[in-house]
C-alpha cells in the first residue's frame, strides 16, 4: 500500500521502554515531523503509572476513550492506586508474556498501546509512529492492534527480520483475526503461532485505518526481501551500526576492539543505490542529528533521517529528570562515552551503553517481566521459557548453556528504571538503571539554547532544519 500523506524529514526513533513515551511523540508531531512512541513492555509501563497514582490523570484520560469501557475498568479495578502506593511498596506485576495470554495479558497489551498513541495523537492533527522489537514477539498482535485502534499512522520494527508484519498490520486494520509464528529453541516440528482475534474490542466501532510499516534494516538485502513480498514493508529506516540500543551484529565472524567491542565493516551498511532502486521511501539513521547529514540524506535519495540520542535527553522525553541532567552534564564536560557491549542484552544483538566513569554496580540476576525470555521446547515437547539473565542455575536447569549467561543484564528491569519505574526489591534496593545511546552523544550540546542546562524536542527539530552558527 502506497504512503499517502507528507513524508516527515525528521522522525523520532522509538526508544527503551518509554523514553520515547507519549509527551516527546506527541511534542515532535506537534512540530510537523513524526513522533514515535516505543511499545517495548508499554503493558508493564501502563501497570506501574496507575500504582503510582496516575499523575496528572493522562492515563485514565486515554481509558475514557476506550471503546470497550468494562475492559478499561476491570484494569483500572485491578491496578489504580489513588494516591499512588507508598515508597517502600514493590509494584504489583502483570501477567508475564507467554505463548497463550491470558484474557487479562492481552487486555493490558491492548489498552497500554491504545493509551500511548492517543495520548501522544492529543491536540494536533500530525501523524504518529510506534515502534516495537521483533525479537519480542509473542505480545506483538495484540499490541500492534491497540496502536491501530488508536488511529496510529506508522507502524516500525526492527532487532530481527519482521517479514509478517505487514501481513499482520492488513489483518488486524480489516478487523480479522491475525496470527504470529514465534521462535522456540529446539522445536522439531512448525514453529507455534500467537492467535489474536480482536472482535471483542470493536464494539461499537465502524472502520480501522491501515497504518503503514517501516522496516528497520541495516541491510539492503533485508529491504530487498521486506520489499518482495505479498504483503511488502511501505518503507524502511536504514540504521546504521552508530544507533543507540540494540545494534545488528556484525556479518561474519565477530572481531572485537581491545576494549571488546564488536568491528564492523562496509559489508554491515547498507548500499543506498539499492534502496533507492527499491522505489520505497527510506530514512537514514545513526549519527544523523546534523543538518549536515539532513542535506547529505536527501542527496542520497532518502526521504530524511531518524534521530534518537538527541530527542532521548530533552525535556519531554519519559527518562528519569536526574538521569538526564547527569549524562547532560557529562556529555558537555566530555566524561561520558558509549560502549557497544556485545553480550549485556539477553536478545543476543549488541546494545549501547551509556558509561559514566563510574564503577558499573553489581546486578541482581532475575527475570520477573519477562519480555526479552526465549521459548524453548522441553524433553517432554511442551514449551517452556528461559532468559540468559536469569539465575545461572534456573538457565542450565532449563537446558541453556551457560556461556550464554556471560555477561547478560536484566535489561527489562534497567529499562524500567531508567524511566522512574524500577523496582523496589525485599532488601529495599531500587533497580538500577542502564542507559543508551547513540555513538554521537556528545552531540547534543548543539541543541542546548545559550546559557541553558535542557532544551526541548522542539529545539532539536529547530537545529536540524535551520543551519546555525551555533555548532558546539
Amino acid at each position: 500500500m502506497p504512503m499517502t500523506n507528507t513524508l516527515p524529514a525528521i522522525i523520532q526513533g522509538g526508544m527503551g521502554i518509554a523514553v520515547s513515551d507519549w509527551r516527546l511523540a506527541n511534542a515532535v508531531s506537534r512540530t510537523g515531523q513524526l513522533g514515535v512512541v516505543s511499545g517495548t513492555a508499554i503493558d508493564g509501563v501502563l501497570v506501574r503509572r496507575l500504582q503510582r497514582g496516575d499523575l496528572g490523570g493522562h492515563v485514565r484520560r486515554a481509558l475514557a476513550a476506550f471503546p470497550v469501557p468494562e475492559i478499561a475498568k476491570r484494569v483500572l479495578d485491578k491496578y489504580f492506586v489513588e494516591g499512588g502506593i507508598a515508597l517502600d511498596q514493590p509494584f504489583k506485576r502483570g501477567p508475564m508474556p507467554r505463548g497463550r495470554q491470558s484474557s487479562l495479558g492481552e487486555d493490558l497489551l491492548v489498552l497500554a498501546n491504545f493509551v500511548e498513541v492517543h495520548l501522544a495523537r492529543e491536540g494536533h492533527a500530525s501523524p504518529v509512529g510506534i515502534n516495537f522489537l521483533e525479537k519480542i514477539q509473542v505480545p506483538t498482535l495484540a499490541s500492534i492492534f491497540g496502536a491501530i485502534l488508536a488511529g496510529v499512522d506508522y507502524i516500525l520494527m526492527g532487532a530481527g527480520i519482521p517479514r509478517a508484519i505487514p501481513r499482520v498490520i492488513n489483518e488486524l486494520s480489516s478487523g480479522r483475526p491475525s496470527t504470529l509464528r514465534f521462535e522456540v529453541k529446539g522445536a522439531t516440528g512448525d514453529a507455534p503461532e500467537v492467535r489474536f482475534d480482536p472482535a471483542r474490542y470493536l464494539v461499537g466501532q465502524s472502520s480501522l485505518t491501515r497504518p503503514d510499516f517501516l522496516g528497520i534494516v541495516s541491510s539492503h538485502v533485508l529491504a530487498t526481501m521486506l520489499a518482495r513480498l505479498d504483503s511488502p514493508a511501505d518503507g524502511f529506516i536504514v540504521e546504521a551500526e552508530t544507533a543507540g540500543g540494540h545494534n545488528a551484529p556484525p556479518r561474519g565472524k565477530p572481531t572485537f576492539t581491545d576494549d571488546g567491542q564488536p568491528v564492523y565493516s562496509d559489508r554491515d551498511r547498507a548500499n543506498l543505490e539499492a534502496m533507492r532502486n527499491l522505489g520505497l521511501p527510506f530514512w537514514l539513521a545513526g549519527g544523523q542529528a546534523t543538518p549536515e547529514a539532513l542535506a547529505q540524506a536527501s542527496a542520497e535519495g532518502a526521504a530524511g533521517i531518524q534521530v534518537g540520542t538527541a530527542f532521548a535527553f530533552c525535556e519531554e522525553s519519559g527518562l528519569d529528570l536526574e538521569l538526564k541532567t547527569e549524562v547532560i552534564r557529562q556529555a558537555l564536560d566530555g566524561q561520558a562515552t558509549v560502549f557497544t557491549d556485545p553480550v549485556a542484552s539477553p536478545t543476543g544483538f549488541p546494545f549501547k551503553v551509556v558509561t559514566t566513569g563510574t564503577p558499573e554496580p553489581e546486578r541482581e540476576r532475575v527475570c520477573d517481566l519477562g519480555y526479552l525470555r526465549s521459548a524453548y521446547q522441553r524433553d517432554n515437547e511442551t514449551i517452556g521459557w528461559r532468559c540468559p539473565a536469569e539465575p545461572v542455575d534456573q538457565y542450565v536447569r532449563k537446558g541453556g548453556a551457560i556461556e550464554d549467561t556471560v555477561g547478560r543484564k536484566c535489561l527489562c528491569n534497567a529499562l524500567m528504571a531508567n524511566i522512574g519505574l524500577g523496582q523496589l526489591r525485599e532488601d529495599d534496593r531500587v533497580e538500577h538503571p542502564i542507559i543508551t545511546a547513540g555513538d554521537d552523544l556528545d552531540s547534543i550540546r548543539r541543541f542546548l539554547p545559550a546559557g541553558a542546562d535542557s532544551y526541548k524536542a522542539a529545539d532539536v527539530i529547530h537545529g536540524l532544519l535551520v543551519t546555525t552558527d551555533r555548532t558546539s
